[in-house]
């Protein structure tokens, strides 16, 4: 997957104002069962609204939030307040739900 520019993370985060979180970080952190999680549901959904449950402090959310991005293989489009978007999109072209702008 190519990197998404400025335009496009602003396109995905106007999706994702009201999706609902679908993975949820609580108090044991990411597990590997939290990281098939995330590849279950940006392969499911391409676009995934994730809550911080446990985590607070906004440098714990960076550092988390950068971890999850080498580990799923997704990218982050926004982080407001104890929410986080990100987007992997899918690799068969056939079931790619959102078409980013050009």
């Amino acid at each position: 997957m190519k990197k998404i520019n400025t335009l496009h993370k602003k396109y995905l985060r106007g999706l994702a104002h009201h999706l609902q979180p679908v993975v949820f970080l609580g108090q044991k952190g990411m597990t590997d069962a939290f990281i098939d999680s995330m590849h279950e549901a940006l392969d499911r959904h391409e676009l995934v609204k994730l809550k911080f449950i446990d985590f607070k402090e906004k440098q714990q959310k960076k550092e988390i939030t950068d971890d999850i991005e080498k580990k799923a293989g997704c990218e982050l489009v926004g982080v407001i307040g104890h929410m986080a978007v990100f987007y992997r999109q899918h690799k068969d072209p056939k079931k790619r739900k959102i078409l980013l702008p050009k």
